[in-house]
């Protein structure tokens, strides 16, 4: 008998084993290669639902074509996430009282190696904990020493290529970091704001003007146009005339542009390049200046600084000195109390609006032109690339044609439209951010401001011929290593010369990845591994949804409404959970909701579900581009699906254990199969068929469907309880083939199942394995998959029909004992009256159906008050005298506890607004519910009629 199931008593043990053998490790002996790379975690980051959703579905694959054969390689590895590396190290700086600049660059830096190399393991430890099967020996860290290299020589062949250079650009700007940050990194809150009204007025007539609203009325500053729609008859005669930028004196002209909607606000728009990224577009089309006013804290300068569009500094002039100095908000109160008191304001309304701000430090981000560091995404290289066929193609064609080509494709395909809408889009990729940590741009400057770019400083010097050189201060964007990946992980060495990795795991079999980062790291993996090695990164390319909560909100630590997985495998204790969800929040005022959210979520914390649960319950959500709204219910009933699975196995090895099985010294006894051997041997046969399908397409949803419902379903609820019967009553050979068949199925599913549940397939199949001379391999993680053998399908045809009849029959006698109110307890006798021979099925109902004998009859007693069924073609009658009072009083309280349910739903609907604004998916559930209890209460009265 095996103990008690203890996932953490076996989890550890096990995933131990795995590493220290190298049962991880690609063996290059076979043939055929699988491999894929892990989207690098942020260094500083934690295990989330995410990840977790993420890693099963990588580590199931991972699995999977192991078992099948495949010199597999899943090559994990860290980001060394720039900002959020920088922010934690200074902020336990801060807590001394220390700043990066007290310290210096080369200190600080040391101080973030130092923090690395203590708390930068983290998640990986995490991802231990999950299971995940990936070659901890290549894992890497993109500032590794191998990885600087590569990024150095990247960065210089791009340069010299002419897809690198330096110029001004409008970028997003966080002011409190005092760098530039990507899209990624930028989130559009909805803020409440106002909307102001500004009369414009016109240069040759100033009592009269055009009215301009804004969101910004500071950036009025530095205003170059006010542009109007060139179909809009209102303004039509004033395009091309001047009006007056108040508090300013200066003119600047009224320009026509389809970018501005006529029938919103006044059908006027301010025009302010320097500072709005639409308005930037604008700017270009009619060639205006770009006019910044803020410096790189946001404030407002006293002379501003003046630019054309191809970086042409031009001379700039003083802005009206009340404002100099002044941070961008308190800049906005006095302009609007100056516009105000000089009757240029008309109204002010209050108005809704998406602001963006960091991330990382909640700062509204501002639009900003400075100088940095472009890749040239349209630009054609001039020479230097491998041979192959996208050889002299962009860097944007070449993402494009891997795609158009069919060398990669989506899953699902409908991706492909976002993917091809966002190139058409794309601008050159701004790769320089104003931080200290991360890969220091290789470009050095004389004192005359010329550039070198090189690999070291001794190259630049000779390049410049002076020693007297100072190196660019910018480090490189993340996502420009992290886009080096797929070749920087395998050895690549830009000598035209493959490794053995490259040649076998480039390009990688498919990236698992969410779609918020298509374009940021997937689109670049692709032309950066394109443009240097002449392959494609990997062959698909599959998008997961995105894991929310059960109400299917975004989850969020200010909300409660976070769950970290590892809470799950292990258990938390309700006041754990409390302290650990209300410590570190960036909004301590918000912890009062996150304890109440968490409170009325987990009222008595999370109990220990273990990693397999956790990770079949990720599986089971795997359904092809959608979202997850995770219900921890669902997690219980997997970790449920466990026990079973634990259970049935003790009952095998109980039944099976020192006895005759079939195999070994037995194997060549007869075996007398019966006709549910035979049928549960075709189901599994079946399943083995589909789920190797669902797993070659990423249909893990439906492998982890068919994987429950075998298990639970035919063979613990059906199967065992028939083999019961045979073991029991059988003669040697039919024994001798039911214990055959218990450990021949329960074996192979515990193969199929371990790339979702790789911890307890591990710990059962080592005790089931060698009993059927499966045990082939010293783990289950190197046993071969099975294999769909298609004849088995005809042989255990005949089979199928019979178990069909025996389950209907046993249904049929099931439903007449709920309809009698028979206790699940009391056995009873049952009448069959059918001109058929089922005595083969009969032998199997009183263990299917709690029967106390299954009598065959010409034709039923006469008994008015029993009620008969019929199943193929045969007539049921189960032997019970029902005492008519006592079931009608049990039925009548079952209706009464039915109604009030029902009154109570049904008040709930009818409430005013809930059916329009309550989520759908809660609706529908409470619709469903609904149904459910009107069909319970109609069958009640049916048996209620039946009784008078």
């Amino acid at each position: 008998m095996l103990p008690k199931y203890n996932p953490s008593e076996i989890e550890q043990k096990h995933y131990q084993n795995w590493e220290q053998n190298g049962y991880f490790q690609p063996n290059f002996a076979q043939k055929d290669a699988f491999s894929i790379q892990l989207p690098p975690p942020n260094v500083t980051g934690t295990l989330h639902m995410g990840h977790a959703f993420n890693q099963t579905i990588m580590d199931g694959l991972t699995r999977y074509y192991r078992m099948k054969g495949c010199n597999t390689a899943w090559i994990p590895g860290t980001d060394h996430a720039g900002i959020a590396t920088q922010i934690v190290v200074e902020r336990q700086l801060a807590a001394q009282n220390i700043s990066r600049h007290d310290l210096g660059r080369e200190a600080f830096l040391a101080k973030v190696w130092q923090w690395k190399e203590q708390s930068g393991g983290t998640i990986t430890q995490q991802m231990r904990r999950v299971g995940c099967s990936a070659d901890w020996s290549r894992e890497y860290f993109t500032m590794d020493e191998t990885r600087a290299n590569i990024v150095t020589k990247v960065f210089v062949k791009l340069h010299q290529q002419g897809l690198i250079y330096r110029g001004k650009r409008l970028v997003n700007w966080d002011p409190v970091l005092g760098t530039a940050v990507s899209d990624l990194e930028v989130e559009n809150v909805e803020t409440d704001g106002f909307m102001w009204h500004i009369r414009y007025p016109f240069a040759d007539n100033p009592s009269e003007g055009l009215t301009v609203a804004t969101t910004r009325p500071e950036t009025l500053l530095g205003d170059v146009a006010v542009a109007v729609h060139p179909e809009d008859a209102r303004y039509a005669h004033w395009i091309g005339k001047k009006v007056i930028l108040p508090l300013t004196g200066r003119e600047i002209p009224v320009i026509a542009d389809e970018y501005v909607e006529k029938d919103f606000g006044s059908g006027c728009v301010k025009i302010t390049p320097a500072h709005d990224f639409n308005d930037y577009q604008v700017g270009k089309r009619h060639d205006t200046l770009l006019i910044n006013i803020f410096d790189l804290e946001a404030k407002v300068l006293s002379e501003t600084q003046v630019f054309d569009y191809r970086n042409e500094a031009q001379q700039g002039f003083r802005l009206p000195e009340q404002y100099a100095g002044l941070d961008r908000f308190e800049a906005r109160k006095k302009i609007v109390a100056d516009l105000q008191a000089q009757g240029y304001l008309i109204e002010t309304k209050p108005h809704k609006l998406m602001t963006p701000k960091g991330d990382r430090t909640g700062s509204v981000i501002e639009p900003l032109l400075t100088d940095q560091w472009f890749v040239d995404m349209h630009a054609t290289p001039n020479g230097g690339e491998p041979d192959s066929e996208f050889k002299g193609m962009s860097l944007a064609q070449k993402a494009q044609h891997a795609f158009a080509s069919g060398q990669i494709h989506f899953i699902p395909e409908n991706w492909i439209n976002t993917y091809n809408e966002w190139m058409r889009k794309l601008d050159d990729w701004c790769i320089s951010r104003q931080l200290w940590w991360g890969h220091q741009i290789p470009a050095w400057y004389d004192e005359q401001g010329n550039i070198y770019v090189a690999e070291t400083e001794e190259e630049a010097q000779k390049l410049s011929g002076s020693l007297n050189l100072k190196r660019d201060a910018d480090v490189l964007d993340t996502w420009f290593s992290s886009a080096l990946v797929p070749f920087s992980t395998l050895g690549w060495t830009d000598n035209g010369i493959d490794t053995d990795d490259l040649k076998a795991f480039l390009p990688s079999s498919v990236l698992v990845t969410g779609y918020e980062i298509i374009f940021f790291w997937v689109a670049r993996m692709v032309f950066m591994t394109m443009h240097f090695t002449g392959k494609v990164p990997f062959k698909a390319v599959y998008i997961h949804g995105m894991v929310r909560d059960h109400e299917g909100k975004k989850m969020s630590k200010s909300e409660g409404n976070v769950i970290d997985p590892v809470d799950l495998i292990d258990g938390i204790d309700l006041p754990q959970l409390l302290e650990k969800r209300t410590t570190g929040l960036r909004k301590p005022e918000t912890a009062p909701q996150v304890r109440a959210a968490t409170e009325k979520l987990f009222p008595e914390g999370i109990p220990a579900m273990g990693a397999d649960a956790l990770r079949f319950t990720m599986a089971s959500y795997a359904s092809l581009g959608r979202n997850i709204n995770f219900d921890f219910k669902r997690a219980e009933g997997y970790r449920n699906f466990c026990n079973k699975i634990w259970n049935a196995t003790n009952f095998v090895l109980m039944n099976t254990e020192d006895k005759d099985c079939g195999y070994g010294e037995f194997a060549t006894e007869p075996r007398a199969y019966s006709f549910p051997d035979q049928w549960i041997i075709g189901r599994l046969n079946e399943v083995e068929r589909d789920v190797t399908q669902a797993y070659k397409t990423y249909r893990f949803d439906l492998a982890a469907e068919l994987l429950y419902s075998f298990i639970w379903n035919d063979y613990c609820d059906w199967y065992l309880e028939l083999a019961k019967v045979q073991l029991q009553n059988g003669c040697a050979s039919r024994q001798r083939a039911t214990r055959h068949t218990l450990l021949r199925v329960l074996e192979v599913s515990l193969r199929l199942l371990h790339p979702i549940m790789p911890f307890i397939t591990e710990e059962l199949w080592q005790t089931i394995a060698p009993m059927c001379e499966r045990k082939v391999s010293d783990s289950i993680v190197l046993a071969p998959f099975p294999i769909f053998d298609e004849n088995a399908i005809t042989e255990t045809q005949a089979a199928f029909g019979k178990m069909s009849a025996l389950q209907d029959l046993a249904g049929a006698v099931r439903n007449l004992r709920g309809e009698m109110g028979i206790a699940p307890n009391i056995k009873a006798p049952l009448f069959v009256e059918t001109a058929d021979d089922l005595g083969e099925l009969l032998a199997y109902l009183p263990a299917l159906a709690k029967l106390t004998e299954v009598q065959a009859v010409a034709t039923l007693p006469e008994h008015e008050d029993a009620p008969v069924a019929i199943c193929n073609g045969a007539r049921l009658m189960l032997k019970v005298e029902v005492d008519k009072a006592a079931e009608t009083a049990r039925l009548n309280k079952e209706a009464e506890k039915l109604n009030k349910a029902l009154e109570k739903l049904n008040a709930k609907l009818s409430k005013a607004g809930y059916v329009d604004k309550a989520p759908a998916h809660l609706v529908e559930k409470d619709k469903a519910e609904l149904a459910d209890l009107q069909e319970k209460l109609a069958k009640i009265q049916v048996a209620l009629d039946k009784l008078k």
